[in-house]
């Protein structure tokens, strides 16, 4: 049992631990996901706060799983573990049943389960847990109470500005399908052997005030007696869905520039705002003065918004203005407003607000190198990243060596 046990532990401290870290990456994405259910369940009064509680939920499943793991604060992190999977196991038994929504997200954008592999994820983590519990009153301190509360705090805060940093300068590891260095175009595209989606078609017709359904195989073409109504198509088995099968943009007097955009030889660079009216105006500001700034050196500039037209001409400013769906903005940076840098459908810099390089590095005579360094990742993320994981692997080292007043036993 003792095995059993241990066992138990570590991988359920692994999986809570790389749980709250996928999503701390992302912490914009992990707020969309809260909205989306909030819509499911008819709880639009609760958007305004999904990103506090996307931050509160990964933060809680990364210290209940590091607790768990390390020792400090055992049983604390026991009984985190133990809520969350009371919570989330019968949830995600009603999401598969229901299917509201596709993907729950439970492990950010980094890896896509089902709603039924989430549920049956969720069953083998919960036998885990109780196996754990079952033992929980051989848990023993590794410290004193003062010092393992101060070390759990510690990784929280530390915890909680890593998130913070990775919503201001985009995503230490960016999961989503519109990664730097992928061709959107061939991201659109459907392999080679690959399923498409299988639909059933039915067609209604009328004939003597009695109405009919038929299939490809036996509608009355050669029978004239019988009147058209309606066509109706039922996806029947979904097929291979392409990692990018979105990408839509057209300006607001519907013009379509999507095969414009993806063909153009040149740089390209998108000022991304899903709402204008919920930026901050400087960083608007900012950003149409380098969309100027690249007009007059020869570099497309475009922005693409999903706001309403009538909010959107208040913007014009003399800039081509394109409107484009709202989630897909959101898929391909997570920042408002954000930015990307096309050459011939691929791209090749994201940037948020505030990492966008000053106008002046932007040419039409742009290296490879050059642009490779423009899309660099923030200095203080990668250090703060560092510091972080360093901190958190050396206190999972040394809670391993602690005296046998603080061992725990599992």
């Amino acid at each position: 049992m003792k095995i059993l046990r241990l066992i138990s532990r570590v991988i359920v401290g692994i999986v809570f631990i790389f749980s709250g870290i996928v999503k701390a990456v992302d912490p914009l994405g992990s707020a969309y996901k809260f909205s989306d259910y909030f819509q499911a369940f008819n709880l639009e009064f609760l958007k305004p706060f999904a990103l506090v509680l996307a931050i509160f939920l990964f933060t809680a499943e990364f210290i209940s799983g590091f607790a768990l793991l390390s020792g400090y604060r055992r049983k604390t992190g026991l009984w985190g573990v133990l809520i969350l999977m009371l919570i989330f196991t019968p949830l995600t038994l009603f999401l598969a049943i229901t299917n509201p929504v596709s993907d729950c997200g439970c492990f950010g954008d980094a890896i896509h389960l089902t709603n039924w592999q989430t549920f049956w994820k969720n069953v083998v983590l919960m036998i885990m847990v109780v196996i754990l519990f079952s033992g929980r009153k051989s848990i023993r301190q590794i410290s004193t109470v003062k010092r393992e509360w101060t070390v759990i705090i510690t990784v929280i805060t530390l915890f909680v500005v890593f998130s913070l940093l990775n919503m201001r300068y985009l995503q230490l590891f960016d999961f989503l399908p519109y990664k730097t260095g992928i061709n959107i175009r061939e991201g659109m595209t459907i392999p080679e052997g690959k399923p498409a989606d299988e639909y059933l078609t039915t067609f209604i017709y009328e004939k003597e005030d009695v109405q009919k359904e038929f299939t490809l195989e036996n509608y009355p073409a050669d029978d004239s007696t019988w009147k058209f109504i309606d066509q109706k198509s039922r996806l029947v088995k979904k097929g291979y869905q392409p990692p990018i099968h979105d990408f839509s943009i057209t300006t607001i007097e519907g013009e379509d520039l999507t095969d414009h955009l993806l063909d153009d030889p040149g740089y390209t660079v998108l000022m991304i705002s899903t709402k204008l009216n919920k930026a901050d105006q400087k960083n608007i500001e900012r950003g149409f003065t380098l969309g100027e700034w690249c007009v007059a050196k020869g570099i497309s500039f475009y922005v693409v918004t999903a706001s309403g037209t009538d909010e959107v001409k208040g913007y014009s400013k003399g800039l081509t203005i394109c409107t484009a769906d709202e989630t897909t903005l959101k898929t391909i940076v997570r920042a408002n407003p954000g930015y990307m840098l096309l050459k011939g459908g691929t791209i090749l810099g994201k940037w948020s607000w505030s990492t966008i390089p000053p106008g002046e590095q932007f040419t039409n005579e742009m290296t490879a190198d050059q642009v490779k360094s423009m899309n660099n990742k923030r200095p203080v993320l990668i250090v703060y990243s560092l510091m972080l994981s360093a901190i958190v692997v050396l206190l999972l080292i040394s809670s391993f060596f602690s005296g046998s007043k603080g061992r725990a036993e599992s």
